[in-house]
């Protein structure tokens, strides 16, 4: 007997994050901005959250942060205060590179601690108490960056 389809996961921020005082979350990840959109990539230490965001990088998309950032009302990600142009390249060191300068909406939630179980997944989200972000379970991706480009450009067919 075939096992029944996997339901629909929704994650909420508080599954991810750690509220602020002020109402925003922190939140240990990296995300890029890409044609006015922020994508955050999250997960445990390891998982390739640096790495992701360098292959949007290369693609065209510029660091919002590497390490920590902010997920505020709207939602929208931005980067703590004093945070310096720098990301990860595990085995190289430390890259310089120009951040995103002010808050991005949040388009787009990428969790690297847990691989897609389906083919065709349902849809997925991640809810921020105010809007829920679609989620994609990343974790092994071999080709991650483009699949996320494409996703900003065309998005998903329901």
């Amino acid at each position: 007997m075939a096992a029944a389809p996997e339901t629909p996961r929704s994650q909420s921020l508080f599954d991810i994050a750690k509220e602020l005082p002020d109402g925003g979350f922190l939140v240990h990840g990296a995300a890029i901005a890409i044609a006015g959109r922020g994508v955050l990539f999250f997960g445990p230490s390891g998982a390739g959250k640096s790495q992701a965001a360098l292959g949007m990088m290369a693609l065209g998309a510029t660091l919002i942060a590497d390490d920590q950032l902010i997920i505020d009302t709207g939602p929208v990600l931005r980067a703590l205060p004093d945070t310096p142009g720098l990301i990860e390249a595990r085995g190289v060191g430390l890259l310089a590179t120009r951040l995103e300068p002010v808050p991005v909406p949040f388009a787009l939630a990428i969790d690297l601690n847990a691989a897609e179980p389906q083919r065709l997944p349902p849809s997925r989200v991640l809810d921020c108490s105010d809007a829920e972000v679609p989620l994609i379970l990343a974790a092994g991706h071999p080709n991650l960056a483009p699949v996320v480009m494409q996703y900003l450009r065309g998005g998903r067919s329901k």
